[in-house]
């Protein structure tokens, strides 16, 4: 497939590019192939939950993961098979990719090496953002400190050897997400920033007269939620405060080294599945955020597509979205005046109100050690908890409007889901035997005794103080698997758990008529039972998106439930372990990887095994209408989805759940 021939810089205007990635690599660098002939100009690289957390396609805790919500990666056959026929020198390639971020730049560096590329010219990001994976996606490994020296030894590396390469993507995207407010995004954001760059200073390896390069490779990666001058307020401030920070507190004094540079997703999280076709104007109104603003404008987008809160996008749809973004480049007037906005008196107050709050917030980091002691003690995890407890009442009563969710709830019938099963795309269950049995055979034919060198030698560079690049592209280059280069850094790292917030938040505002009503039949219910209602909310598989079991423990405790949450990523196993051990009275899952009908049946054989099959298990998450079906056929109580938005509702519901199962 021929590719579009490179364009001008003047008809650049952004990096346009779709998150994309699924099944295997071969399928997914088809569909690379395919975007880029349709006039994406980069890459956005979605990795499978296995592949971000360190763990290849045949360990136990990969089941149902592999291929789901992006591509596995295991070795570096599978980055050649990624990137076969794109030239590499070419192309701005973005890894969304935190634990493992070194391994698969390695990988990457690898193959571009076997092409013959000059890899000093190789462009693009890897995110390596683990402070905001501690606070809201959950795909962390490694204890923070450990994590900083990763991320700190992947900038010292790449500012010599790969100059045009942004080491790490500070990531408040997934703030946002997990609920917080533009002065948290912004404060929690420079917060990590400032982390990362004092660990660089700090660890020597960077001379102080190169120190403005480490700045300027320094890149950000934000969400722009409908809330349209709010949202690029937040970007003239974000833009005002690192220019503030880089010049006083790093002495940097070239303003191109200062400059601001960030990409943007827009908010994934506010599309609905009630009426999906209301998500297009959003997605629209939400990239006119982070682009009308010449001053502070993105210098990559990419866009969801109308349909993510039903399940996977198909091809089609992410065409749309790249169309979104073509039009407003090459058919509108946006690109021909300065900026639109200088000198209003209204967004100079906005902004001014969001950088003194955001000053505040980081000066209140800092005391506190900076932003990996706040993430240790669980200080910024409840404030962002909290916060989206209090979005999820003002969504709940009403007071914050969403067009077809909780107004305007009446619609005709869309044409657009009329065959639910066609409208997104699912990937095939023999994605994982076929990548189970591929990692088992190139285990089979590589050189084995070349690889345990090359771990031996990252095992002992990882007990030392070396930087840990060289190590792991000898490991990259002699065959090692994913799981084996994280392996080997668990054992002498060793793993983490990070605090969940929900002990600290508050549920928002006063209880209404309605959860006092509740209250009511947990309490009643559980008098009738011999005791407390006790409820177990479990993340089973490698699915780190815990926000939503998070407000569901909350209301849950809110409601009176004792509730059991022992936060992300576990088995099926040691959540049926929790449920004999605490004697509980409900299962609560919450799955929104994909992975829902191979964790959720192995958790109730589970409990039937163990005696508990009088517990009911209820299922929260992304959940096509035909896979709830076969839950329930398979003995699930209830299923919910996003269209289930009325927390309250879902303790009635799971109260009703409990009294049916003791008749």
């Amino acid at each position: 497939m021929p590719f579009p021939s490179k364009p001008l810089e003047r008809d650049r205007p952004w990096v346009m590019r779709t998150y994309a990635g699924h099944s295997s690599p071969a399928e997914s660098n088809a569909l690379y192939r395919r975007n880029l002939a349709k006039g994406q100009t980069g890459l956005s690289v979605a990795f499978d939950l296995p592949t971000q957390t360190g763990y290849d396609p045949d360990d136990e805790l990969a089941v149902g993961e592999v291929g789901k919500v992006g591509v596995p990666v295991t070795h570096i056959g599978d980055m050649r098979a990624l990137f076969d026929g794109i030239p590499l020198d070419e192309m701005n390639t973005s890894m969304t990719i935190n634990a493992t971020a070194m391994w698969l730049l390695a990988l990457y560096q690898a193959v571009a090496e076997e092409h013959g590329h000059d890899v000093s010219k190789l462009a693009g990001t890897t995110q390596n953002d683990i402070i905001k994976e501690y606070l809201s996606r959950g795909t962390y490994v490694f204890p923070p400190g450990p994590s900083m020296r990763l991320i700190t030894d992947m900038v010292a590396y790449t500012v010599t050897a790969l100059p045009k390469w942004n080491p790490t993507n500070i990531c408040s995207y997934h703030l946002q997400e997990a609920g917080a407010t533009p002065v948290q995004e912004i404060a929690y954001a420079l917060s990590t920033a400032i982390a990362v760059l004092d660990s660089v200073r700090d660890s020597g390896q960077v001379p102080q007269e190169k120190f403005g390069e480490v700045v300027a490779r320094i890149s950000f990666f934000v969400n722009a939620g409908v809330r349209f001058v709010e949202e690029m307020c937040k970007m003239r401030a974000f833009t005002q405060l690192w220019d503030e920070l880089t010049r006083e507190r790093y002495g940097v004094e070239d303003p191109k080294h200062r400059r601001f540079r960030y990409g943007v997703q827009v908010n994934s999280l506010g599309l609905t599945e009630a009426q999906p076709e209301n998500n297009v104007q959003r997605i629209v109104l939400e990239m006119l955020a982070v682009t009308l603003s010449r001053d502070a404008r993105a210098r990559a987008v990419q866009l969801p597509a109308w349909n993510e809160a039903l399940g996977l996008p198909r091809p089609w749809d992410q065409q749309w979205s790249l169309r979104l973004q073509q039009v407003l480049a090459y058919e509108t007037d946006l690109l021909e005046y300065e900026d639109l906005f200088t000198g209003s008196v209204v967004v100079e107050q906005k902004v001014a109100e969001l950088v003194e709050g955001a000053r505040a917030e980081i000066a209140r980091v800092q005391e506190m050690g900076g932003a990996v002691a706040a993430v240790e003690s669980g200080y910024m995890k409840g404030q962002l908890v909290a916060s989206l407890a209090e979005r999820r009442r003002r969504m709940e009563s009403g007071e914050d409007v969403v067009v077809g969710v909780n107004r305007f709830e009446t619609t005709e019938p869309n044409p657009l889901t009329a065959d639910l099963d066609t409208a997104i795309m699912v990937v095939d269950p023999a994605v994982e035997a076929a990548a189970q049995e591929a990692v088992k055979k190139w285990r089979a034919d590589r050189d084995q005794d070349a690889c345990d060198k090359a771990l031996d030698a990252l095992r002992e560079a990882a007990a030392g103080d070396a930087n840990l690049m060289a190590a792991t592209l000898d490991c990259a280059r002699a065959g090692v698997t994913t799981g084996e280069w994280a392996g080997v850094l668990r054992e002498v790292f060793g793993e983490y758990r990070a605090p969940t917030g929900v002990a600290a938040a508050t549920g928002g505002g006063e209880a209404d008529e309605t959860l006092a009503d509740v209250r009511a039949r947990v309490r009643a219910t559980g008098e009738e039972l011999g005791g407390r209602l006790r409820f177990l909310v479990g993340k089973p598989g490698l699915d780190g998106h815990s926000n939503g079991a998070e407000q569901i423990a909350v209301r849950a405790r809110d409601a009176g439930f004792e509730v059991i949450y022992q936060g992300i990523r576990l088995t099926p196993a040691q959540i049926v372990s929790a449920a004999v051990e605490e004697d509980v009275h409900v299962v609560g899952l919450s799955v929104l990887s994909g992975s829902h009908l191979q964790v959720v049946p192995a958790v109730l054989r589970g409990l039937k095994e163990a005696g508990l099959d009088d517990v009911p298990v209820v299922v929260g998450g992304i959940i096509p209408d035909s896979d709830a079906r076969r839950l329930r056929e398979q003995g699930v109580a209830r299923v919910f989805t996003p269209k289930d938005f009325g927390l309250t509702e879902i303790m009635g519901q799971v109260v009703d759940v409990i009294r049916e199962a003791h008749a």
